[in-house]
């Protein structure tokens, strides 16, 4: 631990202080330390004069960061460290075409040419747009059978691919093959202006348009060294609670539809609607979308704002309460989502799942209360007593957490009033040759966006990743030993993202 340091949630630190530690050592220290109940927050590659460094943010109740310089070539930490490195290494591989030796299933995550103009590590042919010719897992045996599902589905959501093996109803393996609408996000965010950075982050995923937007605008506030008045903290705190509330009504009223109990469906479609409109009176847009702006918000909260969300949130509260009940009490529900898509606290230890996917498998981790922004310092931490990994502990997270939030928007609300002034996009000089690492618990999960200037305090690096890099395995997983006709349920109750997976 000797060759790690300590940073902060939002600190801007000078590069040249990060820890830079000859390959052997990085990989058996990475090891040692995930191995050792530690996980990987960001793991990724960045160039450096004619070489390229690899850079890892990882935690346990503190968060740490170190780098290593690699060539074309480097022996895998999923060999060593386990499955916490596997998506990352295989993102190395595709964004700067260098090759982890001896990764135990070396695919592409998503499907663009590398940044560093280096021969490609998958021999890929990308005058191709749309590949068809992914590898998969295959289980042998006569009885074996193979289900595909997409890339196209039915809905209105994006496109990703689940190669189930199946023997008569019951998945052996899933395998799930996303980024067949590559962006380039972390491309675009270090080629636009400035201004532009926040509207993109808002875009990253549209569910979390606060979460990504938020960590942006912290990271910038960190490198420009701007400070955010506690009223206008107040306020981003409570638009990121009513983005989690607003997620998680949504959700379940898709599962109570996913097992055909449409009165709590319909209920919670309504209520969700109510939650989206009260994030139009905090700032006129449904979304949260030009509230968040670096150094605080566009729009204060005035006395008018505060007396319709309070009025509102009593309101809801008892519907919330009613509706709830009605769902979680039926047999049939209880029935369909207990013991169904279980993940073992074990596997998700092992996979670093986040947020309320990690918190339903009895992973005690929320960044609210481990790296707390804003005004979350202040605020009682959520407990979550469902954690037997399955669909019905995944539910009832949510059902806890829409409480909680509701609690800590009563909390903010009931603060005497503190002025805050409206701020204006504009530009503003970074510090050079700096780095800084943010993170928020949004309604998914672990969001964090890591950011890297030049010398001249342009961006070199803009790396981001949403809670979905995480959880997509543990919906893999869910499906083991399961009967394929639960997939929709299972997949619902993770309800992951595709766009923020696809940067």
């Amino acid at each position: 631990m000797d060759n790690l340091m300590r940073i902060s949630n939002g600190e801007a630190i000078a590069r040249q202080r990060i820890p830079c530690i000859e390959f052997p050592r990085f990989l058996r220290m990475l090891a040692d330390f995930v191995d050792s109940n530690g996980y990987l927050v960001q793991f990724f590659a960045y160039p450096a004069g004619a070489r390229t460094r690899l850079l890892a943010v990882f935690r346990n109740s503190n968060l740490f960061v170190c780098e290593t310089e690699v060539d074309e070539e480097f022996p895998s930490l999923t060999l060593s460290g386990g499955a916490k490195f596997n998506l990352f290494e295989r993102e190395i591989a595709e964004q700067y075409g260098i090759r982890p030796v001896g990764h135990p299933w070396l695919k592409m995550v998503r499907y663009h040419a590398n940044a560093a103009g280096r021969p490609d590590v998958f021999e890929n042919d990308y005058r191709i747009e749309i590949p068809g010719n992914y590898d998969y897992f295959r289980v042998d045996g006569e009885a074996v059978h193979e289900v595909g599902v997409g890339p196209v589905h039915a809905g209105i959501i994006e496109p990703g691919h689940f190669r189930f093996q199946c023997a008569g109803e019951e998945v052996l393996h899933l395998e799930i093959q996303l980024g067949y609408q590559h962006r380039g996000v972390e491309r675009m965010l270090t080629s636009v202006a400035q201004n532009r950075l926040p509207i993109i982050a808002e875009a990253i995923a549209g569910d979390t348009a606060i979460g990504h937007n938020l960590c942006c605008c912290q990271a910038i506030e960190a490198l420009a060294g701007l400070a955010v008045e506690p009223g206008a903290r107040a306020v981003r705190t409570i638009a990121l609670e009513l983005e989690r509330i607003a997620n998680h009504i949504g959700d379940l009223g898709a599962l109570s539809g996913d097992v055909a109990f449409n009165p709590p469906a319909a209920y919670f479609g309504r209520i969700r609607g109510e939650f989206l409109n009260l994030l139009l009176t905090l700032c006129g847009n449904r979304f949260g979308k030009s509230l968040i702006r670096p150094g605080g918000v566009t729009q204060a909260m005035e006395t008018e704002q505060r007396r319709i969300i309070c009025a509102k949130l009593k309101e809801l509260r008892k519907e919330i309460v009613q509706v709830c009940d009605l769902l979680f009490s039926a047999h049939t529900v209880q029935a369909r989502f207990e013991h169904t898509g279980s993940v073992s606290r074990k596997v998700a230890d092992q996979l670093g799942l986040v947020g309320y996917c990690g918190r339903a498998s009895g992973l005690e981790y929320d960044v609210r209360e481990f790296f707390p922004t804003e005004r979350y310092a202040e605020l009682p931490a959520n407990s979550n007593h469902a954690t037997n990994g399955d669909v019905y502990s995944r539910a009832m997270v949510r059902r806890e957490e829409i409480m909680h939030s509701l609690g800590l928007i009563e909390i903010l609300l009931a603060l005497p009033e503190e002025p805050h002034s409206p701020v204006q996009q504009s530009e503003h000089r970074l510090a050079p040759s700096s780095f800084v690492v943010t993170l928020n618990e949004g309604w998914r999960g672990e969001i964090s966006h890591c950011l890297l200037t030049d010398e001249q305090g342009g961006l070199l690096r803009y790396k981001v990743k949403d809670p979905s890099f995480h959880n997509w395995t543990g919906l893999a997983m869910a499906l083991r030993n399961q009967e394929i006709s639960d997939f929709p349920l299972c997949n619902k109750s993770f309800n992951l993202s595709y766009c923020g997976f696809d940067l």
